[in-house]
């Protein structure tokens, strides 16, 4: 089975002045993980943080803080020794950056870290296929990468379904446009790891947002066991 359900709050939609109690509010409300989205205008056309802000909050947050490192970025064998040394615990590259992802694979775990591997919406999950059973996470983008309040897109749940029912125990996340209206459907098709931003960031009450989150993907994922 996939390591359970899991809600990791997207940082970049929060207060950037003041990333660190943002990320400590984050965890204090019920957070499991926080999703960290590193982007270096290249992969994307926006920019935003590298491994100083990581290691910065490494020592903010402490050790117990599992620190998923979405790396929207180019040349992704780059920057896995310095995530590494910074504190991540996952590295998430895109596929499509990759010139030998089983290269990066073993470089990642080498460097002690978890592997995710990441495709974007016009990438079949057929191509990440051949990887599942090196990663520790598949990543399956329900917006363009790049920018945040984008419309979530329904036509990517038959990947995460396809990716259920072919590796059981793999985890897969959903990122982009996820929210209470949502989350039925990321839930429904077999994803288990929740990355959420704006829903989680503007909602006066983020507890109670991260705890429906996690518990309709709960029961989704035990009725597929009693579906079995």
């Amino acid at each position: 089975m996939a390591s359970g359900c899991r809600v990791g709050p997207s940082v970049l939609n929060g207060d950037l002045a003041a990333l660190g109690a943002e990320c400590g509010r984050l965890l204090e409300c019920g957070a499991d993980y926080l999703h960290l989205d590193v982007m270096d205008g290249h992969f994307v056309p926006n920019i935003t943080f590298g491994h100083p802000v990581v290691e910065s909050l490494r020592r903010r947050l402490g050790q117990e803080p599992f620190f998923d490192m979405h790396m929207m970025v180019a040349r992704p064998e780059q920057w896995v020794q310095p995530m590494a040394v910074a504190g991540a615990n996952q590295y998430t590259f895109h596929l499509e950056a990759a010139d030998n992802p089983g290269a990066l694979i073993k470089d990642i775990r080498e460097n002690g870290m978890k592997v995710g591997l990441a495709i974007k919406p016009g990438t079949t999950v057929e191509h990440l296929a051949p990887w599942a059973n090196q990663i520790d996470m598949a990543l399956v983008m329900t917006v363009e990468p790049g920018f945040g309040g984008q419309k979530f897109m329904e036509d990517m749940m038959p990947k995460v379904q396809w990716l259920r029912t072919q590796f059981p125990s793999l985890d897969i996340e959903v990122d982009g446009g996820v929210g209470p209206d949502t989350i039925h459907k990321c839930a429904e098709a077999g994803a288990n790891m929740i990355v959420s931003g704006s829903a989680i960031m503007r909602s006066a009450d983020p507890r109670s947002v991260i705890n429906l989150l996690r518990n309709v993907c709960s029961e989704a994922a035990q009725k597929r066991c009693l579906d079995r």
